[in-house]
């Protein structure tokens, strides 16, 4: 071994902590032992690994303690009941910060007042691409009983809401449109169902839907 007063600070803990022979030196260590000319070294175990090996088992039985010694503190039962309520707890904070997502009141609306207001904000936002009568454009004909991703009032406020498929086109209006608008143009949607575009675009779904 090299003289401890040659080596820095940090270069003595490590030799304290691996107890690393230096190369060139293996003759201190080498054992008898012989196989096919390939000679084995006598190393001790590095006391990095022995400290934490001694360390794991003190948790270890501080951890039994804790189990099966000491219930009331500590206990699987407990530790899940805390979890449960903890996840409830940010459940409930996630409904409130996202109470569309958990909206389950979305039903189509036939009043006259209900679709003329969706057939305005149908005018606003969606005639562009699906024609001010549904027959199509950019996007498809929404006249027609095929569908690509589904017809129905549910499917189509999902699919205004959060779009269509990735990279069609079809943007997700939820931070645009808000929740009573989304509802009005879907319920005009779905009016348009079986009525007669004036320059109708071929079907391109492969879900066949209607209302009646």
């Amino acid at each position: 071994m090299s003289s401890n007063k040659n080596l820095t600070g940090w270069q003595r803990f490590m030799q304290m902590m691996t107890k690393a022979n230096e190369l060139g030196k293996e003759d201190e260590i080498m054992t008898d032992h012989n196989y096919d000319g390939i000679k084995e070294l006598d190393n001790v175990l590095p006391p990095w690994w022995k400290y934490g090996f001694y360390i794991t088992i003190i948790i270890a039985i501080y951890y039994t303690f804790q189990v099966f010694y000491n219930p009331e503190n500590y206990n699987q039962k407990m530790e899940y009941e805390a979890e449960v309520k903890q996840s409830k707890i940010e459940l409930e904070a996630y409904k409130k910060a996202n109470p569309e997502l958990f909206k389950t009141d979305i039903k189509l609306l036939t009043d006259a007042t209900s679709l003329e207001a969706g057939k305005k904000a149908y005018n606003t936002f969606c005639v562009a691409c699906h024609m001010a009568d549904g027959g199509g454009g950019i996007g498809p004909n929404l006249t027609d009983d095929k569908w690509i991703l589904g017809g129905g009032m549910e499917i189509i406020f999902h699919t205004i809401s959060e779009g269509g498929r990735p990279g069609k086109g079809m943007v997700a209006w939820k931070s645009s449109i808000n929740l009573e608008q989304r509802q009005q143009i879907s319920s005009f949607v779905v009016s348009l169902q079986g009525t007669t575009p004036a320059n109708p675009k071929a079907a391109e779904g492969d879900i066949t839907w209607s209302k009646q």
